[in-house]
């Protein structure tokens, strides 16, 4: 059941006529020579970790350690329910728990890493907003896991989902393409969908830098985990229409690849270009610690 690409992908996905969600399953039991039940368990742990860090914010914001982030989820969830959100239900949702997980993440709490820290709100905001909205089952969750990691995987694999090497879209990018595949398989479509979604979804963050505000994984990260949650609801959304993508997953994550070696040092996790080097980011980092 192992795959190198997306290409290889889809065709244990046409020759078994099963999702992406059973192919990875299958992958990682094999390969990690462990049982089904063992690895349901930890899945089922990785989707609890990934409820609690999105939901407690809600209710009892976090102050990060840096300063720069505290109680924003609970605004965006509070805008939702005076029924005032721009965005709808579905989306409004996903943003607050996007953003929610990055204060867990900033205070120092315990997160999943989906594919990185800093983009770790990205696929939980996703996922836990269309259960909601649809009224889906954990079990329908898991499976959407299973896909994103496949796309996880293939991006670790194939190119890189570190800001320091390929900047944000590297990062908030591939998160977002994990969630937009997920998403699509979780609402019903076939496995050349949920790589459309991924490549689209990838494809309008190329380019995007990795410009921390002081180092720190707080601020624009927890804004960015927002925009990746929108962007793969837009994906998802064209995939699911039948929109086709022009250009498959494997070449538009060698795109991000070849964009991330070339950007400027500066760009890259270094605090020292983008949004890190404006005035108001240079002086918020006197109270950065």
């Amino acid at each position: 059941m192992d795959f190198k690409n997306a290409a290889e992908l889809l065709a244990l996905c046409e020759k078994e006529k099963c999702p992406i969600s059973e192919i990875m399953k299958r992958r990682e039991c094999d390969l990690a020579e462990t049982t089904n039940e063992e690895l349901e368990a930890r899945m089922r742990k990785a989707l609890a970790i990934m409820r609690k860090s999105s939901t407690d914010p809600l209710t009892a914001p976090r102050r990060s350690v840096g300063g720069l982030l505290g109680g924003e989820a609970r605004l965006v969830e509070r805008h939702r329910q005076e029924g005032k959100s721009v965005c709808g239900n579905a989306l409004s949702r996903a943003i607050a728990y996007a953003m929610g997980v990055l204060e867990v993440n900033s205070s120092m709490g315990l997160i999943v890493a989906a594919p990185t820290a800093g983009s770790s709100g990205v696929v939980p905001g996703v996922f836990l907003a269309l259960q909601e909205e649809h009224g889906l089952s954990d079990e329908a969750l898991l499976a959407a896991l299973y896909n994103s990691s496949a796309v996880g995987f293939l991006a670790m694999r194939n190119a890189t989902v570190a800001g320091a090497v390929g900047g944000c879209q590297a990062e908030v990018g591939v998160a977002s393409a994990m969630a937009a595949s997920g998403a699509v398989e979780l609402m019903g479509g076939a496995p050349a969908q949920c790589l459309d979604a991924a490549s689209t979804a990838l494809m309008n963050l190329l380019g995007l830098v990795c410009d921390p505000v002081g180092g720190l994984v707080e601020y624009p990260c927890q804004y960015r985990n927002a925009i990746g949650a929108a962007n793969a609801f837009t994906a998802a959304e064209l995939a699911l229409s039948g929109v086709k993508q022009l250009i498959p997953f494997d070449e538009m994550l060698a795109a991000m690849y070849q964009v991330g070696r070339r950007m400027s040092p500066e760009l890259k996790e270094t605090a020292m270009g983008g949004c890190a080097a404006t005035p108001s980011g240079c002086a918020a980092c006197e109270g950065c610690g």
